[in-house]
């Protein structure tokens, strides 16, 4: 079951919420913990084991390290609940890419594992790592409780595609949380512009994507707006996953940190990566490179913690070396940003915003090709390397087709609609405005609707990190 689809919109959450708010309050995380793992049952259900398994062993974790905090038996702890969740993490997304590249390697024919990788297991294993470093740092208490802890690792609105939950920033709304009217009704408000964002903009985007390639004759042209729309994409398809989550967060008294900010108006790679997956860039920023040393050190150490740092990042995207160039993609960047250019893009807006999209533009063609002889063909096609014509007129056709998504694409990848929305919250328009909102989400959730008992099954791109 996926939010973007009728079953879930208009028959599970409905449900959901009205018994929630009729149970008392001591039996509510019984309650989502109880639904949040028939949701998951219901999508993923032979792999209900391994993620019981990951909240079980980290809660255990937790425990034990507070038990023997200031004692060497808690740094072994620590160790072997990094382990034992990597471990686990590398044996479902991982273990056939080794196989794979120790064949290549030394000419041996090791059998490929017939092992598929459970949805989410990238997000809860961050999350439950996050909380045991967290315990150990001294940051958070170890939880007491198995079942409001099962409930933080679970939560069916973040579960499957994150954002990356802490537990510090929800261990108190895990037992008194709070949930009014207004905030209910933002979160609704919330929930439908992240479904807009996934149904409305990005699965029309992966269709003209699709359109483009079935064209008999590729040019330069269809190659270009190709990588603009795969960007787009991923952007609304990631932001709306997680608008849509933070939405439901509020809808039932959780609070979770942005995921995004507007990344498409970043003046500087470095910049960008503030604004874009904000939750897997402070996770690493947190857990790998601080502890590292982070800039601290000479410029030898502070270039290696960089190139750690966004390897891993690159690797965790994915079982692919185009994922691991990607990786290393943006660690040279932000090398140079660093050492070289950030004097110079913070005086130059204007040339540091087009150098920023273009460098955006080349890494999601990297991220999204489906090995690096793919990715080389089309960097080569866009930069008119492969002799293609510019253009013909079946891709202008689909261009006209698509224009009106697209630029609506690019519009709301913008902050134009939020200080369109703040223009008219002011005091002198705010009925005027509240009624604009509620009028717009309606139509938003009427048209969301229709697509969807239009459409074809179209699940987050996400998942499949």
């Amino acid at each position: 079951m996926v939010f973007s689809s009728i079953s879930f919109i208009y028959y599970f959450l409905p449900l959901v919420l009205i018994i929630y708010f009729i149970v008392p309050k001591k039996f509510k995380n019984i309650y989502l913990l109880t639904f949040s793992l028939f949701f998951y049952f219901y999508g993923e259900g032979k792999f209900l084991w391994v993620l019981l398994l990951s909240c079980i062993m980290n809660f255990i974790y937790g425990l034990l390290i507070e038990k023997y905090r200031d004692k060497k038996a808690s740094r072994y702890i620590l160790f072997i609940a990094i382990i034992s969740n990597i471990g686990m993490l590398m044996y479902f997304k991982y273990i056939n890419f080794f196989i794979d590249n120790i064949n290549n390697i030394f000419r041996i024919n090791i059998p490929f594992i017939q092992v598929i990788m459970p949805i989410g297991i990238s997000f809860f294993t961050f999350q439950t790592l996050s909380y045991v470093i967290d315990v150990y740092n001294g940051k958070v208490k170890a939880s007491k409780n198995v079942i409001d802890f099962c409930t933080y690792v679970t939560l069916f609105f973040q579960l499957i595609a994150g954002p990356i939950v802490r537990y510090v920033d929800v261990e108190r709304e895990l037992k008194y949380r709070k949930c009014n009217i207004d905030e209910f009704a933002e979160g609704i408000t919330r929930f439908i512009v992240g479904l807009a964002k996934k149904v409305l903009i990005a699965n029309e985007l992966g269709s003209l994507i699709s359109s483009l390639y079935d064209i008999p004759e590729m040019t330069v042209l269809s190659y270009f707006i190709i990588a603009i729309s795969q960007t787009l994409q991923l952007y609304f398809d990631f932001s709306g996953y997680s608008d849509i989550a933070i939405g439901l967060g509020k809808m039932f008294g959780f609070h979770f940190l942005e995921n995004f900010n507007y990344p498409f108006i970043a003046r500087s790679i470095t910049d960008f990566w503030r604004r874009w997956h904000i939750s897997l860039s402070s996770f690493f920023r947190d857990y790998v490179y601080i502890p590292l040393g982070g800039n601290k050190g000479s410029v030898l150490k502070h270039i290696r913690n960089i190139f750690i740092v966004w390897l891993l990042t690159g690797f965790w995207h994915g079982a692919g070396w185009n994922f691991i160039l990607w990786g290393l993609y943006f660690a040279i960047l932000l090398t140079i940003e660093k050492y070289f250019l950030k004097s110079f893009l913070d005086k130059h807006k204007i040339f540091g915003h087009v150098y920023t999209i273009i460098l955006i533009l080349i890494s999601f063609i990297i991220f999204n090709a489906n090995n690096l002889k793919e990715g080389l063909i089309f960097i080569k096609s866009l930069f008119c390397l492969n002799k293609l014509p510019i253009y013909n007129f079946s891709t202008i056709y689909y261009i006209k087709s698509y224009l009106v998504i697209l630029i609506v694409g690019i519009i709301c990848s913008t902050p134009i609609i939020k200080f369109i929305k703040k223009f008219f919250k002011n005091k002198k328009f705010y009925v005027l405005g509240n009624a604009l909102e509620v009028c717009f989400t309606i139509i938003l959730l009427i048209a969301v609707t229709a697509s969807l008992i239009d459409a074809s099954f179209n699940p987050f791109l996400y998942f499949r990190f």
